[in-house]
């Protein structure tokens, strides 16, 4: 996704903050740079996907104190991000070797844009098959839960997901080329 014009997302914001339904654009601006950044230290995706969850909620969470200071909203959406990785880490420290991970300073951009190349890729896909991986890797829900979401069979939504993950793979090889 485009990133968001200085003004007009500081009006999202400002929206948000009086109504936090509004927080789903916020959400859906930022969800792909959030996700590339947190997968691209943790490595874990069934972690990154937690941590990127828990990123948004404390995000909602805090929203009515968060102070507009010109800086984009995903700068602080990061430090979010990266305050909760440390967190992961030492948590991680009591069960098993820590995650080794980078300051925000030191994050490669040409590895975030690629990760977000993915979710970009995910919106061209056919609506089934794109809803289909959205509920299962973004909103985390279970193959169940997606079937009865979408009033279909659990072996429907399987073919759904395989054929969408089978598309994302040869994008991106096509895109890697």
């Amino acid at each position: 996704m485009k990133r968001l014009a200085t003004s007009a997302e500081r009006s999202i914001i400002e929206a948000a903050q009086r109504d936090p339904r509004r927080f789903a654009d916020l959400y859906e601006s930022n969800f792909e740079r959030v996700y590339a950044f947190v997968v691209g230290r943790i490595r874990n995706r069934d972690e990154a996907e937690d941590i990127t969850a828990e990123v948004f909620h404390q995000a909602l969470a805090n929203l009515p104190r968060f102070q507009w200071r010109g800086v984009p909203f995903a700068a602080w959406l990061l430090k979010i991000a990266a305050n909760a990785m440390n967190d992961h880490s030492k948590r991680l420290r009591k069960e098993r070797e820590p995650v080794p991970l980078e300051s925000p300073a030191e994050i490669y951009l040409q590895q975030t844009e690629h990760r977000a190349r993915l979710f970009r890729l995910v919106g061209r896909l056919p609506a089934d098959q794109r809803s289909v991986i959205v509920m299962r890797f973004a909103e985390q829900k279970s193959i169940r839960e997606i079937a009865g979401q979408l009033g279909r069979t659990e072996g429907a939504v399987k073919q759904l997901q395989f054929r969408g993950l089978t598309s994302l793979r040869a994008a991106m090889d096509k895109a890697d080329g």
